[in-house]
């Protein structure tokens, strides 16, 4: 495993971009798989279906293998900065991997300026991952805010609801919205909190504290105002509309 490890941090970003290629080569399979008729007759929604498709699957590797790292080496949650196994730098590795693949899907798709917010956020989370993967530092702290996948699970599963024009009535919106909600405030704000509370503690003892602190607030900021768009759409919508808004929440 060492050997193996060793050979990877030689070449990081050969191999960072080998799982961009992958997560890219995923997209393309995801062409020829069957897709909701509100979705195939409308060009925008059919490549949104396949991106967050694509997320979708990065959300569900990512967020298990984060969990099974912390269970075999829970070490690396009191020690982000130094401590961490070859299987959490592989993870940090796939990670960015496919974080470059949906940030230039986005781009090269014309579809920045409309998804402006998932541009910022990929470029918070690469600067701090890449950061890990060449310097081999805070690889457990990019583990531990993989924490955040579990929820991205039920957010990119309630963002193809929408677009397939799932009744937001129906059971299974129902239990994913449920779901969402509490992964959100466990996994989510709860991993982004500790992260800062630890960065903040520690700040005198650790290396370049005040960057991965300024990009924690701006990350927390984002999430809180995702946290209440989300409360806002899928728990009072009726009562705005009954108000007379007519406005809804475009997420």
């Amino acid at each position: 495993m060492d050997t193996w490890l060793n050979e990877v941090q030689k070449f990081p970003v050969l191999y960072v971009l080998c799982c961009s290629v992958l997560f890219r080569i995923l997209h393309w399979c995801l062409q020829i798989v069957a897709r909701p008729d509100t979705v195939t007759k409308d060009r925008w929604k059919t490549w949104k279906w396949r991106n967050l498709s694509v997320s979708l699957v990065h959300s569900l590797l990512t967020g298990t293998w984060a969990i099974a790292c912390v269970i075999y080496y829970p070490a690396m949650v009191h020690e982000i900065h130094s401590t961490y196994t070859p299987s959490a730098y592989m993870l940090v590795v796939v990670s960015s991997g496919y974080f470059i693949e949906d940030a230039a899907d986005i781009v090269f798709s014309g579809h920045a300026k409309a998804s402006w917010e998932f541009l910022l956020h990929h470029v918070l989370v690469l600067w701090c991952f890449l950061y890990a993967v060449f310097t081999h530092q805070y690889v457990a702290g990019a583990v531990v805010a993989l924490f955040v996948e579990v929820n991205s699970v039920f957010l990119h599963t309630r963002l193809l609801l929408n677009l397939a024009k799932v009744a937001h009535s129906s059971l299974i919106y129902t239990v994913n919205k449920v779901l969402n909600v509490v992964t959100y405030v466990t996994f989510r704000l709860g991993a982004q909190f500790y992260l800062t509370w630890y960065l903040t503690y520690h700040y005198s003892s650790l290396d370049y504290a005040l960057y991965f602190l300024i990009t924690m607030m701006l990350m927390n900021i984002m999430i809180l105002i995702y946290f209440y768009r989300l409360i806002r759409s899928d728990f009072f919508t009726k009562r705005r509309i009954q108000n007379g808004i007519q406005k809804l929440a475009a997420d």
